[in-house]
C-alpha cells in the first residue's frame, strides 16, 4: 500500500465511534470519465482508481469499520473492450502480488466474491495465494467481487439448495434466510450497512442484490480517483445522519 493519506488520518471528532457503520462496500464509478477528463486512455484511471481503494482500506481499518467490499470486475464488463479487459485482470493480478506482504503485515484478511473459475488461471492462483495467507487476519476484512453479479449469486445459490431438498438433505420447509444466506459467496460476511457509489449513478448495477436490503446508499458526483478521506468523511456523516428504523417505528 504505497499511497499515503494525505488528510483525516484520525476519526474526525464530529464522527461517533458507535454509530460508524460495521460494513461498507463500495461501486467505484467513474475511473474512465476521469481519465478522459484529462486527456489520458482510460487505463490511467483504473491505475489511479486501485490507489484510491488503497487508502481507503487503510482509512476503514484506522477508523474502526469492520469491513470493506469493493465491486472490481463485474460479469457485465466482459462487455468492455477485450484491451481493457486484459488489463484489468493483468492490474488485479500484479497489484495482488505486490500488496500481498503489506497486506499480511497490517493484518488484513482479504476475500473474494464472484464467479473466480472464469478468470484466467495465473490470478485465481494469485487470489488463491491471498486468501490463504491472510484468512487469520482480524485488523479489517476486505473482500473484493471480482466477475460477481447479484443475481448470478442468487441463482447459483437456489440452484445449490434444490440440489440438496432433490437428494433428500434439506426439507422445504427448512429453508429460511438463515439458510439461503449460507449459499451466498458471501456467507459468513455482514451485510453491509452503507452503500457508496461514485460517479452520480443512481443504481445498484447487479451489487449484492439480497445483502443490500436494509443498507444506506449515499451517492456522490465524485469520481472514484478523486475519493479521498474527506469525500469518505461526508458520505460518513451523512450516513450518521439517517435514522435507521429497519420497517419499525
Amino acid at each position: 500500500m504505497t499511497v499515503k493519506p494525505t488528510v483525516l488520518q484520525e476519526l474526525p471528532a464530529d464522527l461517533e465511534c458507535e454509530r460508524l457503520p460495521r460494513h461498507v462496500a463500495v461501486i467505484m464509478d467513474g475511473n474512465g470519465r476521469w481519465a478522459k477528463q484529462r486527456g489520458m486512455p482510460r487505463i490511467m484511471g483504473h491505475r489511479r482508481g486501485v490507489d484510491v481503494l488503497k487508502d481507503l482500506l487503510r482509512c476503514c481499518r484506522d477508523w474502526g469499520i469492520q469491513a470493506l467490499t469493493a465491486y472490481a470486475f463485474s460479469t457485465e464488463n466482459w462487455g468492455r473492450p477485450s484491451e481493457e479487459v486484459e488489463f484489468l485482470m493483468t492490474l488485479f493480478e500484479r497489484v495482488l502480488r505486490q500488496e500481498l506482504r503489506e497486506m499480511v503485515q497490517e493484518n488484513v484478511q482479504i476475500r473474494f466474491v464472484g464467479n473466480l473459475q472464469a478468470l484466467p488461471q495465473s490470478l485465481q492462483e494469485e487470489i488463491a495465494r491471498s486468501v490463504e495467507l491472510t484468512q487469520h487476519n482480524q485488523s479489517i476484512r476486505f473482500t473484493v467481487a471480482t466477475n460477481y453479479g447479484g443475481r448470478q449469486e442468487i441463482l447459483q445459490a437456489c440452484r445449490a439448495i434444490a440440489t440438496q431438498v432433490q437428494q433428500g438433505l434439506l426439507q422445504p420447509e427448512q429453508i429460511d434466510e438463515a439458510v439461503f444466506e449460507r449459499h451466498l459467496y458471501t456467507a459468513g460476511i455482514c451485510d453491509p450497512d452503507l452503500l457508496i457509489r461514485t460517479s452520480g449513478e443512481m443504481r445498484l448495477s447487479n451489487f449484492l442484490l439480497w445483502q443490500m436490503a436494509y443498507a444506506e446508499l449515499y451517492v456522490t458526483d465524485t469520481l472514484w480517483p478523486d475519493f479521498d478521506r474527506k469525500a469518505f468523511y461526508q458520505a460518513l456523516s451523512a450516513y450518521q445522519q439517517r435514522d435507521r428504523r429497519f420497517g419499525k417505528l
